[in-house]
């Protein structure tokens, strides 16, 4: 916050507590010194009279109380623009210093899953604390993009099934965790034309089952080998070392209609997960490697 605002909302905030006190104290130094009046405002309405007595003292008192309460507590705490209160405190730090006390009461709990290894945590029926767990930190940080029960979206994969783009075991799933994964295809629209590329997809579609135009997939066949073959196999499998999917297995990642697989062999596609080293400790990723390695292997 600049030195201008930081002023700006300092002198607003003081002015209107002063303020308010102001009209307080005139507004009751006006009124009669008895605490009832047969005095009237003049104000009538259906046969009912408006006295002018004053506001009853502990009402008076209780207001005076709050101006009070309200700058003691902006001297002490952040309240006056910049000003950060001579106690010191801040959301952050509080925060901070929570984050700190569970870290020291939980550290041995991770510890011990920690010192365990993924296929054991999830075949060993004691330690279902570990992998609910691990199934917390995933809703926490997981399933904004994979979703609350793992079943992915579009555009994001399903973990809970077989079909695995990088591998699905431990130290694999581990490494997409820690490390992140960035995948990209790149776009053969204008290389291929807008009738080779229907070609190739009536050949992709193909491969796992679907009906399709048998002579355009004769000749996306052709195509499909000369172009794709470098990432995802002669077999059209895939190459996990690439993150290249399998496209015999009517798995998709976009889906599986006619226009969504052209539209992907003809603009391409670029997928990103974060790394998570530098949010998660690497007990906290062994149990959601453990918690998502458990989906796929119950």
């Amino acid at each position: 916050m600049s030195a201008f605002w930081s002023a700006w909302v300092t002198v607003i905030t003081l002015a209107v507590i002063l303020g308010c006190t102001w009209l307080l104290l005139a507004t009751r130094k006006s009124q009669p010194h008895q605490d009832t009046t047969e005095e009237t405002l003049g104000h009538e309405f259906d046969g009912i009279e408006e006295y002018d007595n004053p506001l009853p003292k502990w009402w008076f008192q209780m207001f005076i109380g709050t101006v009070i309460f309200g700058l003691a507590y902006l001297a002490l705490y952040p309240g006056l623009g910049t000003f950060q209160g001579l106690l010191g405190w801040s959301s952050t730090g509080q925060w901070e210093e929570e984050m700190q006390h569970a870290e020291e009461t939980y550290k041995p709990v991770f510890a011990k899953y920690a010192a365990l290894p993924v296929e054991e945590l999830v075949a060993n029926s004691e330690n279902e604390n570990g992998l609910k767990m691990g199934q917390r930190m995933f809703a926490n940080n997981c399933s904004l993009c994979h979703g609350t029960a793992a079943t992915g979206a579009y555009g994001f994969p399903n973990l809970t099934d077989a079909d695995w783009l990088y591998g699905g075991d431990a130290n694999t799933i581990k490494a997409s965790i820690s490390n992140g994964r960035s995948g990209s295809m790149p776009p053969w629209g204008a290389v291929l034309g807008e009738e080779g590329v229907r070609d190739v997809t009536s050949y992709v579609l193909s491969l796992s089952g679907a009906e399709v135009d048998g002579e355009a997939a004769a000749r996306g066949q052709t195509q499909f080998q000369a172009l794709c073959t470098a990432c995802h196999g002669a077999d059209a499998k895939g190459l996990p070392i690439l993150g290249a999917p399998n496209l015999t297995d009517d798995v998709w990642l976009y889906g599986g209609s006619f226009e969504k697989v052209a539209h992907s062999i003809r603009n391409g596609r670029n997928g990103v997960m974060p790394a998570h080293k530098d949010l998660l400790s690497d007990e906290k990723i062994h149990l959601i490697t453990a918690y998502v390695y458990s989906l796929s292997n119950k």
